[in-house]
């Protein structure tokens, strides 16, 4: 006697729809490494822009971007105080960097800050205590051209870029910037931007002013 069973039905197949977020969150990722790779210089505030657009697209609202604002807001600040010829906001790979013009903030051959400078560098300081930036250091670099300090105080460029680099860093911890964020570089004329000199030696004015600059890279 031939004994029948009773087939069961076959149950629709269901609970497996994360596998489609699952692929296109697997799209994106690799999509945004290609990305990273395709980059020659990936600097911070491109990495957050990249990183907020996919949050976007995974459903996430907002994602903090304080390298992108903390630009903005440098920018924003310059062009109120009008000093945009002295002083330059760009990036690089870790971060943000402002470029301060040494002949518009010191005196002649001297780390001494001129007093109608004070309140740019005030502002930045300012801006940069804010506690959204409370991650970020800060590193103040002195640079000068080749010719030899017009100061007898100051030996060699190493000093007076040194002591530029320092006297602007106290500043900010005045203005409560804490020193554990801070620290002061001397480069002296080891790494311009422009050359010095001529072929025969002759001085390049126009390029030795160039030269002469305070760097501030504000980095995580």
């Amino acid at each position: 006697m031939k004994t029948f069973y009773k087939r069961r039905p076959i149950e629709e197949e269901d609970g497996h729809e994360w596998l489609i977020t699952f692929a296109d969150a697997m799209t994106l990722l690799l999509a945004f490494f290609v990305l990273l790779v395709s980059f020659s210089k990936v600097d911070l505030v491109t990495f957050e822009q990249v990183q907020a657009g996919i949050a976007r697209d995974l459903g996430q609202r907002t994602v903090a971007r304080p390298a992108a604002q903390l630009r903005a807001q440098l920018e924003a600040m310059v062009d109120s105080l009008g000093v945009a010829d002295a002083v330059r906001v760009d990036t690089f790979d870790r971060g943000i960097t402002l470029e301060l013009a040494a002949s518009t903030f010191f005196r002649s051959g001297s780390a001494e800050i001129r007093p109608e400078s004070r309140t740019v560098l005030v502002r930045i300081s300012e801006s940069l205590v804010a506690p959204r930036y409370s991650k970020f250091k800060i590193a103040v670099e002195g640079h000068t051209d080749d010719s030899p300090p017009a100061i007898a105080r100051y030996a060699t460029n190493w000093e007076l870029s040194g002591a530029q680099a320092a006297n602007i860093v106290r500043l900010f911890t005045e203005n409560e910037i804490p020193s554990r964020r801070l620290r002061a570089v001397a480069f002296a004329d080891t790494t311009p931007k422009l050359p010095n000199r001529d072929g025969v030696g002759n001085a390049l004015s126009e390029n030795q002013s160039q030269n002469r600059r305070i760097v501030i890279r504000i980095h995580r």
